[in-house]
């Protein structure tokens, strides 16, 4: 059993404790906030759980992994406390706000032989495994272009502190783009160049609801960026990411190949239904689960580590993965700041597929 100390007790805490707590293999024995009443109120909610300052988290010998779920800009120096503590740790995404701050972090963890991990672990779940035991299995031939695209008008219509998505480390591009791009590596591979376009529609954005409703904030990061990825496979990959649109209907990811085509269900979630459309067949037709965790919400990916850990094998949601993903978007945005394509520097391998019937304990 690997017990979990959480840092960071804001929105998507919530979440995050209601999995764990059915969750095997983990235990969440500890959280930590800045805001002291508001982690004394979580841990008040969740038996056995001790509400502790973010220092003695780190310094306690019950906890074997720290779970950071604080603001972007916090990621990386509360991952670094953890692994200079002798602790794994698992994050929100991104890694890091760049790649500055999250190469270092990987190297801290292998020199001290232990684990990092981050989110998105929706690919886990049996909607994108699934669609990747279609194109493994060559339902769609050989993959050769996808689109994935997210878009809204902005998070500040319903979080009432929205700042943190408009400033380093936020926008639609590292905010979302982690759940695209993860799922895009998951299914296609790495991605070795970018290139891009970015802008931003407002300067300032309004807060909509909570106690600062009226208030308004500067926009600090691009709001509406779209770009070519080229993988390593040589698929070509169209993505689009805002926060400057209204409305829209647009296919989360399709995956296109020499034999068919795929309609992949929202990375954002762990489910979903994944369709195929092939030469013979132009209809979409709905494909059974053929692979992921069943049920899975966050925290799998926690659990998929903590198995990991204890068995000696890699984990799926790791830190090189991340970084990966990190490396593309930050590329993608270079790309678009210098009116050229970028090379992308890292490189990974596609995680383990997780087998249908799969237990984050067991698989």
């Amino acid at each position: 059993m690997s017990r979990v100390g959480v840092v960071g007790t804001g929105v998507i805490s919530g979440t995050y404790l209601e999995h764990l707590a059915q969750l095997p293999g983990v235990e969440v024995v500890a959280v930590a906030d800045l805001d002291v009443s508001r982690a004394q109120t979580v841990a008040a909610a969740y038996p056995g759980v001790r509400a502790l300052s973010s220092d003695d988290l780190m310094a306690d010998p019950d906890v074997d992994i720290v779970l950071n779920l604080t603001i972007p800009a916090a990621h990386a120096p509360v991952h670094q406390a953890a692994l200079q503590a002798g602790k794994h740790t698992y994050g929100e995404k991104p890694l890091a706000v760049d790649r500055a701050e999250a190469e270092p972090l990987l190297k801290l963890a292998a020199a001290n032989n232990l684990r990092i991990g981050c989110a998105p672990d929706t690919v886990l779940g049996t909607g994108t495994q699934t669609a990747r035991a279609a194109i493994d299995r060559g339902d769609i031939g050989v993959p050769t272009a996808a689109t994935a695209a997210f878009v809204t008008p902005g998070h500040e219509l319903w979080h009432p502190a929205p700042e943190f998505y408009y400033q380093a480390g936020g926008g639609p591009l590292l905010d979302m783009g982690p759940y695209y791009v993860t799922s895009l590596v998951t299914l296609l591979g790495p991605v070795r160049r970018v290139t891009g376009r970015a802008g931003r529609s407002q300067e300032q954005r309004k807060v909509h609801t909570g106690p600062r409703a009226g208030t308004t904030f500067a926009v600090d990061v691009p709001t509406h960026v779209t770009g070519i990825l080229e993988h390593a496979s040589g698929a070509l990959t169209t993505v689009l990411m805002s926060f400057d649109v209204w409305a829209a209907r647009l296919p989360r990811i399709e995956i296109h190949g020499t034999e068919g085509s795929l309609s992949v269900p929202d990375p954002n979630h762990f489910d979903g239904t994944v369709e195929l459309a092939t030469a013979t067949q132009r209809d979409w037709t709905p494909l059974p689960v053929a692979g992921g965790y069943a049920g899975a919400g966050r925290g799998v990916g926690v659990a998929d580590m903590a198995r990991a850990i204890r068995t000696g094998e890699p984990h799926r949601a790791d830190g090189a993965l991340a970084y990966h993903v990190l490396d593309v978007l930050e590329s993608l945005l270079e790309a678009a700041a210098q009116d050229q394509p970028v090379d992308v520097a890292s490189t990974v391998d596609r995680p383990a597929a997780v087998p249908l019937g799969a237990s984050p304990e067991t698989a």
